[in-house]
């Protein structure tokens, strides 16, 4: 597995260097969390999305963070990481 350099937006200084997870090799019978950053139509896109991962035998998790402008509080990111074993971060402009 090789590492990525992920790129923090919220003024990194220094690239961190992480590992990636294993992608899982089917969706069917897992939960994944859909979450929408509160933009405008991230919503619409969502919708498709959750359509498309129950055809694929997903069961979905819906949330939404409070605001766009700000890092999603701790106790949502705690909730994603517990009921959830895949996630999906919605934008749209």
């Amino acid at each position: 597995m090789s590492s990525t350099v992920l790129i923090d937006p919220t003024s990194e200084a220094t690239p961190a260097v992480r590992e990636r997870n294993a992608r899982p090799e089917s969706l069917e019978g897992r939960t994944v969390g859909l979450l929408d950053i509160s933009k405008p139509r991230g919503n619409l896109f969502l919708d498709r999305i959750e359509e498309r991962l129950v055809e694929l035998g997903a069961r979905v998790e819906r949330y939404q963070k409070p605001t766009f402008t700000k890092p999603a509080p701790v106790d949502l990111r705690h909730e994603i990481a517990t009921q959830c074993e895949v996630v999906i971060e919605a934008l749209a402009d």
